[in-house]
């Protein structure tokens, strides 16, 4: 007569065609003690025995249990969790800040959370509505927002918001930054004290560069020089290369040139350098950032420099502060920026 399979409990079957996943269950069976004892060593271990504690913490090494800090979060409304959006991760102009954001919230027990959204509103938008759902303690923007939907959005969610490397004095909650026209200003003002008569700016399209270019082109203008050379390229070493020869095409009389970055400074003195061009006697060059690079060029690059750090550092304070009940008396902080002079200009 064959054998009869027993039976399989109704739950244990569901059990078993669940996800699979490590749970806390399963580290206090492991270690010997009570689900209680174990969610003690995880969030309150100065509560629990040293014995137990050691037994709870070999059990998570041994299966590999990572926390639920969502349902965690959920029951102490705050998931020690931060999200920053940045445009590109691509070049190392938003790396400064990045760092030192997550360097900062490390210290005081946040996690930081990347995002990439490009620079089209709606991609910004999709990543927003991602954000918003896991609940982070706070957002960090990389500029001002520019979607109104986004705005809304984040206005109703009630979570505290930084906007970075701009300024604005209607920003959503909280805002540390610096002023993109008074760069362009500044860059116009630079070149022209310098002698040069014969502008041009190599810039790429987005909308903080382009607050730079009108800058410069107004300032230009208001210091009587009629007309500036515009070339608007991508950000890369290549287009700044292909950005002078466009710039030397059509006004073979330039003398100096701003770049939206020093990536595209550095493509306009390397192409200067190719065309036996002489930088600064014959063309000077001007870059915007002070990337690691910038000292090392041959001739070194004269250029704008931004704290990042201290951009990431207070835009964690902001965060911090909020997220644990503490008021913010500032909420806007401008770091401004700095002139760094060197042999390209």
């Amino acid at each position: 007569m064959p054998r009869r399979t027993p039976s399989v409990p109704a739950r244990e079957r569901r059990a078993r065609r669940g996800s699979g996943r490590i749970t806390l269950a399963d580290v206090a069976k492991l270690a010997g003690v009570s689900a209680i004892t174990a969610s003690r060593a995880l969030n309150t271990p100065d509560r629990v025995s040293p014995d137990a504690l050691q037994r709870v913490r070999e059990a998570i090494e041994r299966t590999g249990y990572v926390p639920n800090m969502l349902a965690g979060g959920l029951a102490s409304t705050r998931s020690r969790l931060v999200a920053a959006v940045v445009p590109t991760i691509a070049g190392p102009v938003f790396l400064e800040t990045i760092e030192a954001l997550t360097e900062a919230l490390a210290e005081s027990g946040y996690q930081l959370m990347l995002g990439q959204s490009g620079y089209a509103n709606s991609r910004e938008d999709a990543l927003l509505d991602a954000i918003i759902g896991r609940r982070p303690d706070g957002i960090m923007l990389t500029g001002i927002m520019r979607s109104a939907a986004g705005r809304r959005r984040l206005l109703a969610a009630g979570i505290p918001v930084v906007e970075t490397w701009d300024l604005t004095p209607t920003p959503i909650d909280m805002l540390v930054g610096f002023s993109h026209e008074k760069v362009g200003t500044a860059a116009a003002e630079y070149l022209h004290a310098h002698g040069r008569r014969r502008l041009a700016i190599v810039t790429a399209d987005d909308p903080r560069a382009g607050v730079r270019r009108e800058s410069f082109v107004q300032t230009v203008g208001r210091l009587g020089i009629a007309e500036v050379a515009v070339c608007v390229v991508p950000s890369a070493l290549g287009h700044g290369r292909s950005g002078l020869a466009d710039l030397l095409a059509r006004r073979p009389d330039v003398d100096a040139v701003f770049c939206s970055s020093d990536v595209l400074a550095l493509g306009v003195i390397t192409e200067a350098q190719a065309r036996a061009i002489s930088v600064p006697g014959r063309l000077a060059v001007f870059g915007f950032g002070d990337f690691a690079f910038a000292r090392d060029t041959y001739p070194a690059l004269t250029t704008i420099r931004i704290d990042g750090t201290g951009i990431g550092r207070q835009a964690a304070r902001f965060i911090i502060d909020r997220a644990e009940g503490r008021p913010v008396a500032d909420r806007v902080v401008d770091v401004g920026f700095s002139i760094v002079q060197r042999a390209s200009a």
